[in-house]
């Protein structure tokens, strides 16, 4: 009677299920099995994988959690992960940009020099004309 009645619970929800035979070792029910992967037949989660405890319907042990939710040692994995590209991808940016302060500077210099050169025709050039 307990197993019909929660098929009519699941049936009910809109949540029905098949079971694969592969278990994920990483994931594991309450009752300590590796935990089945099932997915929704019916309803508005229609085609959903979840992991589902592998004596289901005949022993209930609570256990629901959707393939791709993700634990938190997964999501902390997943932060660091964000941060380390935005990380690499400032140190790009810092890198091509330094290579441009460099160009700059090599041009700023250029131009300095120029500049320099240019004052000392001028200021020759005022010499000869006062003479």
């Amino acid at each position: 009677m307990k197993m019909a009645s929660r098929r009519a619970n699941s049936w009910a929800s809109g949540s029905s299920s098949n079971q694969k035979n592969v278990g994920n070792s990483n994931v594991r029910c309450n009752c300590g099995k590796e935990a089945l992967i099932r997915t929704v037949k019916n309803g508005p989660n229609l085609g959903m994988k979840f992991y589902g405890c592998p004596l289901w319907p005949d022993k209930h042990y609570e256990f629901f959690r959707w393939v791709n939710e993700h634990t938190d040692m997964e999501e902390n994995q997943l932060k660091f992960l964000e941060k380390d590209t935005v990380m690499c991808e400032l140190e790009v940016e810092l890198k091509h940009r330094d290579e441009k302060i460099k160009k700059l500077q090599s041009k700023k210099a250029k131009l300095e020099e120029d500049l320099k050169q240019w004052k000392n025709e001028l200021s020759k050039m005022r010499i000869e004309i006062l003479k």
